[in-house]
Order: structure tokens, then sequence, then C-alpha cells
């Protein structure tokens, strides 16, 4: 595709022309571009700085104590809520996922990325239900801007893809990666259920944990950075994510109105709560949104693991936990099946705004 952004406009052909390609924002950073293509440019004044008066930092917590005696996980559960209905996003350190497991994780996924791109193409697909697939911005299409990021996407659990079916450059340590992450999210669950005043098992037991959704994302370097997102301003469509990421930085979150920095933690994860969450606990919970800059330094290198089984045939019906409602606390939202949320998630792209809100009663 050309790479120029003078002359006439036509954005439809030069979306066209860039997934046709399929060799993703890579491609264009390969060829040696020095300006991005007008379909990656933002508004102007998204990236006007909203920094905080006083330094800001999410909350870390440290999941040893949940494994140690009752006082000790009552502290962890209350570090849980306070920033669950603060923040929506949190880092934890001791969560049980060796170190050598994230960093080959890391690795994987850079190789993946970095491959001949006719190895890369046999993966490429923009159909969302596909288990493994390839691509640059699954909402390349609906979104106001592309995003300077792609993306390799493989639903794991309840039912993984076919061992032969995935990269050898990241087949064997995602799955040996993905089964850390169920373990900690069973072990979250379990920690977000006592933060409502729940039984442990209850969000297990609605299917919480059930789906394993893992975005591999890679931002190259881009030489316009003040013209780009790595990705939009948004919120995940999940009961939870948990987040790796390199030592690049660029992740963002919303917070009393200002974009806070989450600035990477040797060993750390990261947590943050999706609107299923929200929906769940009636607005107790925020699904917080959050964005990552395109930087020169790089390439970026990040996993998101969703638990969701949004594009899996699933006729359970959800909405706020009733336990949790009273008079003084009505539903704020319509019961709804997640694939019906994901599918208007999906086709509506990372446009900034809540999905949540068509859900409001």
């Amino acid at each position: 595709m050309v790479a120029t952004n003078s002359g006439e406009f036509d954005r439809a052909k030069e979306l066209k022309a860039f997934d046709e390609t399929k060799a993703g924002v890579k491609g264009l950073v390969d060829s040696g571009i020095t300006e991005i293509p007008r379909i990656f440019h933002i508004q102007p004044g998204t990236l006007a700085d909203r920094k905080p008066p006083l330094p800001l930092a999410i909350p870390t917590i440290d999941l040893e104590g949940a494994f140690k005696d009752e006082f000790s996980r009552k502290n962890v559960v209350e570090d849980v809520r306070n920033a669950a209905e603060k923040w929506g996003f949190f880092q934890v350190i001791n969560h049980g996922v060796p170190l050598s497991v994230l960093e080959e994780m890391k690795d994987g996924v850079r190789r993946f990325h970095e491959e001949d791109l006719e190895a890369k193409k046999r993966y490429f697909s923009r159909d969302y239900t596909n288990r493994l697939g390839y691509n640059s911005n699954f909402d390349l299409y609906s979104s106001p801007s592309a995003n300077w990021r792609d993306t390799l996407s493989c639903y794991i659990a309840p039912d993984p893809p076919k061992p032969e079916d995935m990269p050898d450059s990241c087949r064997d340590v995602m799955m040996e990666y993905s089964k850390h992450v169920m373990n900690l999210g069973n072990l979250l669950f379990e920690l977000l259920s006592e933060a409502l005043g729940l039984n442990p098992e209850t969000l297990k037991d609605m299917d919480c944990a059930k789906g394993l959704f893992v975005l591999s994302h890679y931002y190259p370097p881009c030489p316009q950075p003040d013209l780009t997102l790595g990705t939009s301003k948004h919120t995940d469509s999940s009961f939870i994510t948990v987040l790796l990421q390199d030592h690049i930085g660029g992740l963002q979150v919303s917070h009393q109105d200002c974009w806070v920095d989450v600035p990477p933690v040797p060993g750390a994860l990261v947590v943050n709560f999706g609107d299923f969450l929200q929906l769940l606990t009636n607005d107790k919970f925020i699904s917080a949104e959050h964005r990552v800059l395109a930087n020169r330094a790089g390439p970026r290198i990040s996993v998101a693991c969703f638990f969701s089984t949004g594009v899996l045939p699933n006729p359970r019906v959800y909405g706020p936990i009733k336990e949790l409602l009273s008079e003084e606390n009505p539903p704020k939202y319509r019961d709804m099946t997640i694939t019906e949320y994901t599918s208007k998630y999906i086709s509506k792209g990372l446009d900034g705004t809540s999905q949540l809100r068509h859900f409001r009663i």
C-alpha cells in the first residue's frame, strides 16, 4: 500500500490495501516508512496531557498472603476489594507463574511476529470465531482509526486448538503459560467472590473461569508516535483480564479523569476487570478504560489473557448477582448472554465508548 499522506485520501481503499498485504504494521515498518499512513491517524487532541496533579500508582498486591493464615487472606481480599472498587486495575506479585515461563512467553510472541511473512500468512484470519488467528486490528474496518499493533489470537479454554494447528514458535510455551494463568484466574475469582461477601466458589460456579482467550500483541516501533495509538481507549469485555507486559511501557489506565501510567514491574502481572464483572457486581467493581501509547522504542510485547466465553455457544443468561441487590441497590443492567454482548462489542470495535451503556435499565 502507499505509505504517503499526501493527496486524496480514500480510507476504504487504503484499509483494504493494508489488509490485503497480510503483513500488518510490522510490514510497514520493515518497508522503511518514515510517515505513518493516514488510516492510523487519531483525532487531534486525543493525546492531550491529562496527568494527575499528584503522582498516582495502581495498587500492587502480594498474593502470597492468600495461601497463609486466615488473617493474611482477609488482608489480601481487602486489598483486592479496594482495587476493584477504586481502580479496576492492580498488579500482582507472588502469583505462582514462574519467571522463566513469563520470559519464555514473551520470547515466543516475539518469535512468531518476527517470522517470515509467508510463515505467518497461513494463520491470517478475520473470523473471530476461529480458535486461532493472526491479523492487525480485529476492528480494522469499524474503528475510527487503526491501531499500531499486530496480534495472534488463540482460544485456549475450554477447547484449545489442536497442537499441530498452532505455530511452532510459541505453541508449547503458550499452553504452559495458559495453565498457570488458569490457576491464577481461579484464585482471583475466589478472592473477588470473598470481596463481595459471597461464597469463594460463587464466580467460578457462574463459569467466570471457564473460558480463556489469549491475545499476543506486537507493537512495532512507530516513527510518529504522536499521531497514533498502540491500542485505543476501551474497556475489556471479559470478566477479568490478566496481562503480561514487557519492559517498554505505554499502558495507561483512566483514573479520576487522568491517564495514569501502569509501569512494567519485573515478574508482576497486571489484572483488570472487564465489563462482565462490572455488570455482575452492579457497578460495585469497575471496568476501567485503558489504552496503550505508541512509541519509538520497541518492539513492545504484551500478552492479554481474557477470562470469557464470549464467542462460544453459551445460552447462559447473566445479570447483576441477586445476593448483591436490595431496595437501595436495584439492578442497573438488564439480563443478557455473553454471546449477545460480545458480538455487539466486536462489531462496534474500539471506538472509545462503553458497550455497557446499551444494557443499562
